[in-house]
């Protein structure tokens, strides 16, 4: 069996640590099982990610720490799979023209486009995220609405109060990432993010979803809905083909952005 290559062992060791974070605390060896991979494999993962400060490797199980792993996990995921991010970017900036109103959720897939908004001018930007408000704070010509409610450790806010703010607002155009996506619907494992996406959806007057390969094939505990209600779905090109037919199916279009090679 050839060696995986480090974007792959990159890939496994956020969804280990994804996995530890949504349970809270797992025993070694039921890691081991769910990802298919040797005890010393999963050894080696787990240090790695203990000694970025990412989870805490116990006697026999790990652990995550409690709200500062979700902000040093923001952090991974940021800088994981960059160039598929900026492919991704490349085609939903397309969806954008200069004076619009712009819905944008927290996902870190979406900062990339975020940093490209000043080159539009004027823009009007609604966001949840902290850090997304941060990109645009000093950009000329760009409006900012932060929505409020509860701040979580994903550096961004949601709750009801986010999502009646939002029902207060209209976008030109919605963009929103997902988590988990499997057969063309649509998980979270955190309601109220679920709830904020479909709220969106309301807000939106053209809605695209903006989702990368690694998030096919997966569910998590909160199904809302299907890609269907979309008018775009952005992708790249290591997305299964089944995955893609199934979105086709539901009648959305998907656009596919091509990563370039050895990426």
């Amino acid at each position: 069996m050839p060696r995986p290559s480090d974007a792959e062992v990159e890939q496994r060791r956020q969804e280990v640590l994804r996995h530890v974070i949504d349970c809270g605390e797992v025993r070694i060896d039921q890691l081991t099982e769910q990802f298919g991979v040797s005890l010393m494999t999963m050894h080696r993962d787990l240090d790695d990610l203990a000694e970025r400060r990412l989870l805490r490797k116990l006697r026999g199980k790990v652990a995550a720490y409690p709200a500062l792993t979700m902000e040093t996990a923001k952090r991974f995921r940021e800088n994981l799979n960059l160039p598929v991010k900026e492919a991704l970017s490349a085609l939903a900036f397309e969806q954008v023209a200069a004076g619009q109103t712009v819905f944008v959720d927290d996902s870190t897939t979406l900062f990339p486009l975020v940093r490209r908004f000043p080159e539009l001018g004027r823009l009007v930007v609604i966001t949840n995220s902290l850090e997304e408000a941060r990109i645009l704070g000093e950009a000329d010509g760009v409006e900012v609405l932060l929505l409020g409610g509860r701040y979580t450790e994903f550096d961004s806010c949601s709750g009801p109060d986010t999502v009646v703010a939002l029902g207060r607002m209209r976008a030109d155009v919605g963009f929103v990432s997902a988590t988990a996506v499997a057969g063309g619907r649509l998980y979270h494992p955190v309601r109220d993010y679920a709830d904020l996406k479909t709220a969106a959806l309301a807000a939106s007057n053209r809605n695209v979803l903006v989702v990368d390969h690694s998030k096919f094939g997966r569910t998590a505990t909160y199904d809302y809905g299907d890609v269907g209600a979309y008018d775009v779905v952005i992708t790249d090109d290591m997305t299964p083909a089944d995955e893609i037919a199934a979105m086709r199916a539901l009648g959305v279009e998907v656009l596919v952005a091509e990563v370039p090679e050895g990426s």
